[in-house]
């Protein structure tokens, strides 16, 4: 070989290497990362899963979709009618569709999904309760014939805890549906998952049936996008900033400033779906006294919390639904707002007396509490006024800090006093979740099962004939709730997404209430 010739294949293995190199960097690949509370998500199975992440809804599509102003409209149904005394849908699906694994989405996938939601000992089921038998009337038309009205039904049917599983792989895989195989109609096919680390998905080139809210119906724009899961929002932030990861789904609003002041970074709102609160264990002394969940509840000095943890972003709560929703329209009696003086009041009447210390005690033992919350930054701050808070009224309470992933688990045992912690979800049906006497522990952190709460719990969830009654039972089933204080509400923040914006396009309008499929179809990674 001579010496011209090896110069002439070394530089057109350079020229190759830097060809390959420029394609990788323009590749549509895209790494995100997901928010704080879907960290540790066990399993995209949409029909056991308590939690699910934002990858979920790429894997899946839903019936119908749901606007930013929470207006239903079509997805993989086309269209439905209600009978006048909702007692029966009939939805017309889309043509040609078909799951991950090739089995074709019609009619008779949609009664065996649903059929396994009902059937299923999954927390979810309830969400289907109300369907007492599906009925195929054609390939593309299927009938629910209700056991009762349900108002909430279009709502169920838009949650990601609906999303439409793949029937036949859904029975044959068993526990490892959503662990080591999935099969949705969604955007992205399942590539890996590696629990509490990353998700990697694959575009469905197949794909043409995207939610009406897109502007692109499909394929996606995105080849390959990787979900990350980093507890930490400062190392998130960190990953950002130095190119590690280019778009971070949740923001906290104590990181909003610092992303702004970098030339290449950008940050979008939505409407917020979040609300932060502390639940206090009803069953727990010395909590199982009222007047001392009245009081560490009016400890919580909101308007405090919303400019010093939050610097001003967001609004506070005073009732344990997002502002959005009419159900949080409780009478101003049922609000919970901060009030030391009623506080202290209570803690004296319940026999608390406050020492030289400024910590109350009762029978020689201190009023000493344990705070729990997990081990993200922005939870450790709130935590650490919320601390503070009580302690000026005379609660000494004790930190302990959770790794994110592993806090659902230690509230299953039913041995913590307060926490500080969140949910995202935009529907009243929350209170059920959190409240309901048969879900102790985890997701019911406070422990609570009050009869007459169960008795206005059934009125709301399943006792209504329309939309009207069922506003009124919850708004009623919540102010009652509220009454009895099992948890203090503290902030509703915005959602917020930053980006890196030399290497995203995002769409100018999101037409949704989440960084969802609506986004994700139309995100595009700059050439």
């Amino acid at each position: 070989m001579t010496h011209s010739f090896r110069k002439s294949l070394l530089a057109a293995s350079v020229s190759l290497a830097a060809l390959l190199a420029a394609q990788a960097a323009t590749a549509q690949e895209a790494v995100f990362v997901v928010a704080g509370n879907e960290v540790g998500a066990p399993t995209y199975n949409p029909i056991k899963a308590t939690m699910l992440n934002t990858a979920t809804g790429l894997i899946f599509d839903r019936l119908v979709s749901q606007a930013a102003d929470l207006s239903y409209h079509p997805w993989l149904a086309e269209s439905w009618d209600e009978a006048p005394d909702g007692m029966s849908w009939t939805f017309h699906l889309k043509q040609g569709v078909t799951f991950h694994n090739g089995e074709p989405f019609n009619a008779e996938a949609v009664k065996a999904w649903i059929e396994l939601f009902k059937t299923s000992e999954g927390e979810n089921a309830y969400m289907a309760e109300a369907i007492a038998s599906v009925e195929v009337i054609d390939d593309l038309t299927v009938k629910f014939v209700m056991a009762r009205p349900e108002p909430n039904l279009l709502y169920n049917l838009s949650s990601t805890f609906m999303s439409v599983v793949e029937p036949k792989s859904f029975v044959a895989l068993g526990d490892d549906y959503g662990v080591t195989e999935v099969y949705g109609t969604g955007p992205f096919k399942l590539e890996s998952f590696s629990i509490g680390q990353e998700t990697v998905l694959v575009r469905n080139d197949d794909y043409t049936w995207g939610p009406q809210l897109a502007a692109n119906h499909g394929p996606a724009k995105i080849e390959r996008a990787t979900f990350r899961e980093i507890p930490e929002d400062s190392t998130a932030f960190l990953e950002l900033k130095t190119g590690g990861v280019d778009m971070l789904l949740s923001v906290p609003p104590d990181l909003t400033g610092e992303i702004e002041k970098e030339a290449n970074l950008a940050v979008v709102t939505l409407p917020g779906a979040d609300v932060w609160y502390m639940p206090i264990n009803v069953t727990k002394a010395p909590f199982d006294d009222i007047r001392v969940r009245e009081a560490a509840a009016k400890a919580i000095n909101q308007e405090e919390i919303l400019a010093s943890v939050f610097g001003g972003v967001g609004s506070i709560a005073d009732t344990f639904l997002i502002s959005a929703l009419p159900e949080s329209h409780v009478s101003e009696s049922a609000k919970i707002h901060y009030d030391p003086d009623r506080a202290n009041a209570l803690l004296d009447e319940a026999g608390w007396v406050k020492g030289a210390d400024g910590i109350r005690s009762k029978d020689g033992q201190p009023l000493k509490v344990t705070l729990w919350t997990q081990s993200d930054s922005i939870f450790r701050r709130l935590t650490e006024v919320v601390q503070a808070q009580l302690k000026a009224v005379g609660i000494e309470a004790e930190i302990t800090t959770f790794d994110s992933s592993m806090i659902r688990d230690q509230y299953k045992t039913g041995e913590q006093q307060l926490a500080v912690r969140s949910y995202n979800w935009d529907n009243a049906d929350i209170v059920d979740w959190f409240f309901g006497g048969d879900r102790l522990g985890y997701p019911n952190v406070s422990m609570f099962n009050d009869p007459k709460a169960e008795e206005l719990r059934a009125a709301a969830m399943t006792g209504a004939k329309n939309m009207e009654e069922r506003i009124a039972n919850f708004t009623a089933y919540h102010e009652y709730v509220l009454s009895q204080f099992p948890m203090a509400p503290i902030y509703q923040p915005v959602q917020a997404m930053a980006y890196n914006k030399d290497r995203l396009s995002v769409p100018e309008k999101i037409d949704s209430p989440s960084f969802g499929s609506a986004m994700f179809m139309d995100l595009e990674v700059k050439e």
